[in-house]
């Protein structure tokens, strides 16, 4: 049975560009590199680069996106990290928590977010979507 996540794989057009972005804008720790592609992880996260041709609609653009944890101690910081590195941002923040929604070289939208599931359904309870069931 499943029992967790095990790793995310990214298509990536440029492989140095994208390593220099997850090791130096995001603080990921590379652990192995190849022609076409590079492991790296960040905590228990381990994230593959895998070279790929991208066409420009490939990436849909909806709310699929992938988040990272950030402790709010260091929002301000990693903002400005961002900032600093000219890094897109694709949407606005307007749930709990402080967020950060950004796009890498290649356009795969990221969440920096401060909270986890527990603050989340907290929020919600005192204001809930609507239609907003809980379980347990």
């Amino acid at each position: 049975m499943l029992n967790g996540l095990n790793h995310l794989t990214l298509a990536v057009s440029s492989l140095p560009d994208s390593i220099v972005f997850y090791q130096q804008v995001l603080g990921f720790k590379l652990a192995a590199r190849w022609d076409r592609g590079a492991y790296l992880s960040l905590g228990d996260l381990w994230l593959c680069l895998s070279v790929d041709q991208i066409e420009a609609g490939d990436l849909q653009r909806n709310y699929t996106h992938y988040a990272f944890s950030i402790r709010q101690a260091d929002f301000a910081a990693f903002a400005q990290r961002l900032h600093e590195h000219a890094v897109q941002l694709w949407k606005q923040d307007s749930s709990e928590g402080d967020s950060l929604y950004f796009l890498d070289p290649d356009g795969h939208q990221l969440e920096a977010h401060v909270g986890d599931l527990q603050s989340r359904l907290a929020a919600c309870r005192a204001k809930p979507y609507a239609g907003m069931v809980f379980y347990g």
